[in-house]
């Protein structure tokens, strides 16, 4: 599925892969996400994935032959520490004081690893968040100032562009640090504004709507995808599942933007 040439990264036997919802292959094998409509685009079944289908490293996967070495993927991290901060409740402006711990834990992880033996890893940085539905409706605003020209956030985006920030000098320093190894810098926030700005060049009608959902407009968010929600069409022209988690389509664009460049340096299809 994934446009490539064969044969450009055939030196992985196996995927470790450290992170949470955004990038679980199964682990989430109780409750309702083991039921439809989870999974219905590419398994025709529920494996408990919080996607239609498949996630980022699933596509990772695909390009996967087996020779020698591993790949470690790690993360995004990050992201629900913030949301703690961003809830309804709490002042979002004190999530920022934990970037600096946030970026110490990366650190150490991706430290820890290589100590391990890793000798490649793929960190990547955090989502365009003000454009994730469940954001724009909890802290939609009738302020137009608050909104980007795509319908998104500023605040949040803002909020994630300051962590890439940090995120890049962290990576950019272990690779000083560590010559030999390969730390790749993923840039998820960069592929995603990819389907943002320009849907329909992917197929996409509304990014900023989720397909599995309720029937709050326009973002279908006032309810959790599960069996008894309504699926407001194809999951392949949205972007986002559930409001929180991306589709299948989504991903794979991500994915595609990683492996093949230019949002990862190097591309990892030219990292063996």
């Amino acid at each position: 599925m994934l446009s490539a040439p064969t044969g450009l990264c055939g030196c992985y036997k196996r995927i470790f892969s450290f992170g949470d919802s955004i990038i679980d292959t199964g682990n989430f094998a109780n409750g309702n996400l083991m039921e439809f409509p989870f999974g219905m685009t590419y398994f025709k079944r529920p494996t408990g994935r919080v996607c239609d289908g498949r996630v980022i490293v699933d596509f990772y996967d695909a390009k996967r032959q087996v020779l020698s070495e591993s790949l470690i993927v790690l993360g995004e991290i990050g992201g629900n520490d913030y949301n703690y901060w961003f809830g309804a409740t709490k002042p979002r402006e004190q999530a920022a004081q934990f970037i600096p711990d946030i970026m110490a834990t990366i650190g150490s992880s991706i430290q820890e690893l290589i100590g391990m033996g890793a000798k490649t890893n793929v960190i990547p940085n955090n989502f365009p968040i003000g454009c994730v539905p469940k954001y724009l409706s909890d802290f939609r605003s009738g302020n137009r100032a608050d909104y980007d020209e795509h319908g998104c956030l500023r605040w949040f985006n803002d909020f994630s562009q300051r962590h890439n920030h940090e995120l890049r000098g962290v990576v950019g320093r272990l690779s000083a640090q560590n010559p030999g190894v390969k730390l790749i810098y993923a840039d998820y926030y960069g592929a995603a504004m990819e389907f943002v700005r320009d849907p329909h060049r992917f197929g996409i009608g509304n990014p900023l709507t989720a397909c599995c959902g309720g029937d709050e407009q326009p973002y279908h968010t006032n309810k959790w995808c599960d069996k008894t929600s309504k699926i407001w069409g194809d999951p392949r022209s949205f972007a986002s599942w559930d409001g929180t988690h991306m589709t299948e389509k989504a991903y794979e664009v991500i994915a595609q933007g990683v492996l093949n460049g230019p949002f990862a340096n190097p591309p990892l299809l030219r990292s063996c």
